[in-house]
């Protein structure tokens, strides 16, 4: 039971020390679901609304309960190692060179950044919305590009203290891999593209996380591409999006930055649309704009102070080619208004024998 089975670090460790430590994280997870039960049945009895604040402090708690294992468990270790501290194993150096030097100390100094650089996050979060909130301007897609700035600031200076704890030069690590870092500027300029589209959608603004777009794709690298899509999140790299379909997309920042965009969200709230009818010839035009006219009129969505125009766009191979122009708002689901139109104009054309032509082709056999 007592004999040395492996070293960690400073200790010799045996199949005791090894219970001991099961022993002590099973307790505190027995611990921990039992007094965060008790916690959130007194919360829900009080009926005490949790913020984002005090949420977070209340994962914090919990997260403690194995920190408090871990010190425990480094102290149990004393049972067969007497002569060796706390303080020994942290000082105790895994790697000891003249350029890297790494020591227990040292990787709880990089778990304690990481788990501080989120909790920062989560305190600008709530600093954020508190100084926004009240202002006329404020919204969630505002609230998403301050946060996500902030997150890479965070992120970035937690990164720089990681290579100080680690006794890590940045400038000698620059400069040494210049010649690498040109490699990889070559091979990877369409994700640094994607990367300065990223920063450049976040500052400029235009397109923010809520936002309608339409991406007509007319770039010479996506020609001919067309879509209505839904922003859900602007990532560094790429931009989270879902299509009418309900299908989640992850496109390229510079999409968006390179196509031509057409924001619904932004701008006039109205919008024209056209819907395309081909009827027979012979037909008698006034009761065909009529009948498009009142089929327009009959749908709730339809702007009614808006004039609803039809017009003979050209006389087709098949038949008179009309188009019904109306105006309606931008809104998600115009595909679904202008099918039901669609049906209500078939009704329509049913009810009064006005025949849609399908095409018809001829074909003149010569000997």
């Amino acid at each position: 039971m007592t004999e040395t089975l492996f070293e960690l670090g400073p200790f010799r460790i045996s199949f005791l020390n090894i219970l001991f430590v099961l022993g002590i994280y099973l307790s505190a997870f027995i611990l921990k679901r039992v007094i965060m039960k008790m916690m959130r049945r007194y919360i829900k009895s009080k009926g005490i609304l949790l913020g984002s604040k005090q949420q977070s402090l209340f994962n914090l708690i919990g997260q403690s309960f194995y920190l408090l294992a871990l010190y425990l468990s480094v102290n149990s270790f004393k049972f067969n190692n007497p002569g060796i501290s706390f303080r020994d194993f942290l000082n105790y150096k895994l790697i000891d060179s003249v350029a890297f030097k790494l020591d227990f100390y040292s990787i709880i100094v990089l778990i304690s950044v990481f788990f501080a650089a989120k909790i920062s996050v989560n305190i600008i979060r709530l600093i954020i919305v508190r100084r926004l909130k009240n202002k006329k301007t404020f919204s969630h897609s505002s609230e998403f590009v301050y946060v996500q700035i902030s997150k890479y600031i965070v992120y970035l200076f937690a990164i720089i203290i990681w290579f100080k704890t680690l006794g890590i030069d940045l400038t000698i690590l620059l400069t040494g891999s210049a010649a690498l870092l040109v490699g990889l500027g070559l091979g990877l300029q369409d994700v640094f593209k994607d990367i300065i589209s990223g920063i450049v959608l976040l500052f400029e603004g235009n397109i923010r996380v809520g936002d309608i777009v339409e991406i007509n794709g007319n770039s010479s690298k996506n020609p001919g591409e067309h879509m209505v899509v839904k922003i859900l999140k602007i990532n560094i790299r790429t931009t989270e999006i879902q299509t009418r379909e309900g299908n989640i997309l992850f496109i390229p920042n510079t999409r968006l930055t390179q196509d031509i965009i057409e924001n619904w969200s932004h701008g006039s709230e109205k919008s024209r649309f056209k819907i395309e009818v081909t009827v027979n010839y012979g037909v008698k035009t006034d009761q065909i704009i009529q009948l498009l006219q009142s089929a327009a009129l009959s749908h709730p969505h339809v702007n009614k102070n808006e004039q609803i125009l039809v017009r003979l766009a050209k006389f087709g191979d098949n038949g008179l080619e009309f188009e019904l122009l109306f105006w309606a708002d931008q809104s998600w689901d115009i595909n679904n208004y202008r099918s039901e139109i669609r049906l209500e104009i078939n009704r329509l054309f049913e009810e009064n024998g006005i025949v849609i032509p399908y095409p018809k082709r001829s074909i003149e056999m010569h000997s």
